[in-house]
């Protein structure tokens, strides 16, 4: 459930900001993705590193081809596909299309930055195992480099500063977190109020003085802040969870969690139809930014998975959301079938 949250939000931040851009007006998007601005991106590591301890004393090998070239695979194909797409073939530019193919190598490419980072983060927490680094050494030294700022130019050494505080957070903090998402669930009145009280914090740390929307930027008012941000950050993932656990059982919700069970397969292929369908509909003078948003929406959103839907029933292009054979490596035990093993796997 909280997996759907997570990939909802991703969804939703990139139709505002692509609508934004062509229409130059904002929505309700707009202020949807401005409130969950300190927290969008640092719930989504969280979550996803959250099991890491049930696979991190496993041998390097083994573990390297499930929190590592997992990753990796889904990265470069669906990376390649889009560079291939919209610039070797778009815009006719083959020169550009090896460069950033070359450059994708060492670089996060477009939205599936967070796939490659995964990979990396997943990589850096076994190293930092295997030298039996204190858990409060690491989160120290990772919580000061995201409250440094770091801005190198280099973007893979400037979202690890400032995301895998989160990620290694929720490795360590795995045991607390779930027992928190127990007690919502037997204590559902007072978790919602907490939940209200944070909704009420976490919107004046966003809309404070500072706090700039247009069509393309959010700028937040205190919730930018070094440190502040940092909390708030933490809250709004902790947040996420309670919403979860309030949610899970709740008639009419199946469909969030189906979502986040194909977290992997909407998070490779929606760029594509959104991109599609917002053309198509600018084109036929739809520039509304509220109507034209829903619809992109449901389309980024539900695209992906007639896509893997289809793939599955014709067998063919399954390629595109499970990992073959070839791209294991070779003696790893093979992770279990399915698209739900994906970026944000449970396991």
């Amino acid at each position: 459930m909280a997996k759907g949250l997570s990939i909802f939000l991703v969804v939703i931040m990139y139709c505002a900001a692509s609508i934004g851009e062509d229409t130059g007006k904002t929505g309700f998007l707009h202020w949807t993705i401005a409130f969950a601005m300190p927290f969008r991106m640092p719930e989504f590591f969280l979550i996803s590193g959250l099991f890491l301890s049930q696979v991190i004393d496993r041998s390097w090998r083994d573990y390297a081809d499930r929190r590592a070239v997992h990753y990796i695979y889904f990265y470069a194909l669906w990376a390649s596909i889009h560079i291939i797409l919209k610039i070797a073939l778009a815009q006719h530019d083959l020169s550009d299309a090896l460069t950033s193919l070359a450059l994708a190598t060492v670089e996060p490419y477009g939205v599936w930055w967070f796939i490659y980072m995964l990979a990396f983060f997943s990589l850096s927490s076994k190293l930092l195992h295997e030298l039996k680094a204190p858990h409060w050494a690491t989160l120290t030294c990772a919580a000061a480099l995201q409250i440094s700022s770091v801005h190198t130019g280099s973007y893979l050494i400037d979202q690890f500063a400032a995301y895998f505080v989160y990620f290694y957070a929720g490795y360590v903090f795995a045991p607390l977190l779930f027992q928190l998402a127990s007690w919502t669930q037997t204590h559902r009145a007072a978790a919602a109020g907490i939940l209200l009280i944070w909704a009420l914090v976490n919107a004046t740390l966003v809309f404070t003085p500072g706090f700039r929307l247009d069509p393309v930027h959010i700028q937040m008012g205190w919730a930018a802040l070094p440190g502040l941000h940092l909390l708030a950050a933490f809250a709004g993932a902790i947040a996420i969870i309670i919403a979860a656990s309030l949610l899970v059982g709740l008639p009419g919700t199946g469909w969030l969690r189906q979502l986040g069970a194909q977290s992997l397969v909407v998070y490779v292929a929606f760029v594509i139809p959104m991109g599609i369908a917002r053309t198509l509909l600018l084109g036929i003078g739809l520039d509304e930014p509220n109507l034209l948003s829903l619809v992109v929406l449901a389309v980024a959103l539900t695209s992906p998975l007639v896509l893997w839907w289809i793939t599955e029933k014709v067998g063919i292009g399954v390629f595109l959301f499970e990992r073959p054979g070839w791209a294991h490596l070779s003696g790893a035990a093979k992770r279990s079938r399915g698209p739900s093993s994906g970026p944000i796997t449970a396991k």
